[in-house]
């Protein structure tokens, strides 16, 4: 759904040069339509009912009916991942706040740049216990990067100003604007919406220290084994273009954590796989191993480095270039901060690059590269391809990869073994085609991130690789599907198992499976088919190519694959919890 120009002049503008007397509710209308939003996920109830008689009487912004408010900000998380955009969602008061909790603390711990908006009991009745009131911005205070509670509609305009420039700019975040009901209904003079914003108390610092990027400039070029080690900063910050100009430039090896697949293509021999808990074995020894490190908008977290006190063993020069002064020497001390945007400072990095005379040692690189194809020959992804008695999960993710690399594809997942096949064997090669769950490993993600996405992106194939497991926290979101008509694909691999559970314990408890186990699962295909979908069940390996394909064919409509994996598959590499990068379980040979 396009907005036009006009449209947008005339939510910004005051019709006729003359002051409007409008009612909060259709003010807060009039700025989602100025910041230019297409769509907006939620579920009405008592408290803004006011807000959806505005949206009734306008048609630039598509309002999606979902059917559990946790969903509404997946989705609109989703739509923000995949697009850039400011990603946005309405719930009601009491519940609906609360349900929407875990969608909130999912985009808060991957930096995604969204504005919630919560109804909330008129403002005489709040403190007095009413129906549906809950304390909206003490609960979600520590999951928000700020968060609003209107109390005067005169102030609506300037708040929603403040909520999207502090949810889009420097490391993003989510904001919840909270509406007391009274606050949608009375009228107010209404001036337009404000062009510009200042906050005394916020800004965000965009570009980097001159003289600190010309300290790590020389540290790069004097390296002899260096690294360079980026996150999910460099996709939301849009640097992808620079870090691919900055790796081809110098030659040297680059990983992705989770957060950050895509941000460099998989396809390129620098590229040495994902790193951290389930990384390759060149992505960790290296990081381990390397004398320079370049980071660039990552956060040195626990899945990555594994043991910090392990990560310290090796003395190494450390960069880090982040948007956020708390990420630097958070967790692990560096030598030469950064603050500043990453496309910015890396945008300047180049330049001194190509203006200099020096270039890396390439007798020392030569040899380092030759360190890290020893270790990439062990081919540590390797699984049993050949098997023909049973799924093997990774096929499926592999598969799939084959059969989509060359057509824009989108990838959701849930939370799980699933999610790490995904992120081992979908190899990507452009940014934001990765969606997922990675800081808070949110289970359910996966079809409303889908369904989000397919609105954006509705000429792109969208696929959601899920489990048995995960699916069913939102699986009522299939009606939504069917609703707003998003053919997404779900792929399902079926192990009867909480996979992830299943796997530690069996490595960490001995093969005590307390509770990992379900006993009665739906008939996936049939719980399709109820909610107006396709369903298939696939058991045989021969059969994945021709489902797959079966399911690419069918491009206006949603198909659930069910596809009954092998339950005793672990995910390797594996981390085990305590050690360090370089301490990794290979295969079972290992347990």
């Amino acid at each position: 759904m396009e907005i036009s120009k006009a449209e947008l002049a005339s939510a910004a503008a005051v019709i006729g040069g003359q002051t409007q007397e409008l009612m909060g509710a259709e003010v807060l209308v009039k700025a989602l339509q100025a910041e230019g939003v297409k769509y907006v996920w939620g579920y009405p109830g008592g408290a803004v009912l006011y807000i959806y008689d505005a949206f009734y009487k306008q048609d630039t912004i598509q309002h999606v009916l979902v059917r559990h408010e946790q969903a509404a900000v997946h989705a609109a998380d989703g739509y923000a991942r995949a697009t850039g955009d400011v990603g946005v969602a309405l719930v009601t008061s009491g519940p609906g706040l609360t349900n929407a909790v875990t969608g909130i603390a999912t985009a808060y711990m991957d930096s995604i740049p969204m504005v919630i908006i919560s109804g909330q009991v008129p403002t005489a009745a709040i403190g007095l216990d009413a129906f549906q009131e809950c304390d909206t911005v003490g609960i979600t205070r520590p999951i928000v990067k700020h968060n609003f509670l209107v109390k005067d509609p005169k102030d609506l305009a300037m708040t929603m100003k403040k909520a999207f420039h502090i949810a889009r700019s420097g490391r993003p975040g989510p904001v919840v604007v909270d509406v007391p009901k009274d606050v949608s209904f009375k009228k107010v003079s209404y001036n337009g919406y404000p062009d510009k914003v200042e906050m005394r108390s916020y800004n965000p610092v965009r570009k980097g220290h001159g003289g600190q990027i010309r300290k790590a400039l020389q540290l790069l070029l004097n390296a002899k084994r260096p690294y360079i080690y980026t996150g999910g900063g460099v996709l939301l910050g849009n640097a992808t273009n620079e870090l691919r100009t900055l790796v081809d430039l110098l030659g040297y090896p680059v990983t992705n954590t989770l957060m950050g697949l895509g941000a460099y293509p998989a396809s390129d021999r620098k590229f040495l796989g994902m790193l951290g808990m389930h990384g390759t074995i060149e992505a960790n020894n290296a990081m381990q191993s390397c004398d320079v490190l370049l980071a660039v908008g990552a956060r040195f977290d626990d899945r990555v480095i594994g043991n910090p006190k392990h990560f310290a063993q090796n003395e190494r020069k450390i960069i880090h270039i982040d948007i956020d002064p708390s990420s630097i020497s958070k967790r692990v001390r560096v030598d030469i901060p950064i603050v500043g945007d990453v496309k910015d400072v890396l945008t300047e990095l180049i330049s001194m690059i190509k203006e200099g005379s020096t270039r890396p040692d390439a007798a020392a690189l030569s040899g380092w590269w030759d360190t890290i194809e020893g270790w990439r020959s062990k081919d540590c992804l390797k699984y049993d391809r050949g098997n023909k008695d049973v799924i093997k999960p990774q096929y499926v993710v592999e598969t799939l990869w084959n059969m989509t690399k060359d057509v824009d594809t989108y990838i959701t997942s849930d939370v799980g073994q699933h999610q790490m096949w995904a992120a081992q064997y979908y190899r990507f090669d452009e940014p934001r085609r990765w969606i997922n769950s990675g800081g808070l490993g949110t289970m359910g993600v996966g079809i409303p991130y889908a369904m989000g996405i397919k609105l954006a992106k509705p000429e792109s194939e969208v696929f959601c690789i899920t489990g048995e497991g995960s699916v069913q926290m939102c699986i009522q979101e299939l009606s939504t599907c069917l609703q707003y008509n998003t053919p997404i694909k779900i792929c399902s691999l079926n192990n009867r198992y909480l996979g992830m559970v299943r796997q530690w314990q069996e490595i960490e408890y001995s093969g005590r499976y307390s509770h990992s186990y379900m006993d009665a699962l739906p008939n996936f295909v049939k719980l399709a088919e109820a909610y107006g979908h396709v369903g298939m069940l696939i058991e045989r390996p021969q059969d994945v190519e021709p489902a797959l394909r079966e399911a690419r064919k069918l491009k206006d409509r949603t198909v659930f694959m069910d596809f009954r994996t092998d339950p005793t598959e672990n995910v390797f590499p594996m981390v085990k919890a305590g050690m360090g990068i370089t301490e990794m379980l290979l295969g079972s040979e290992d347990l």
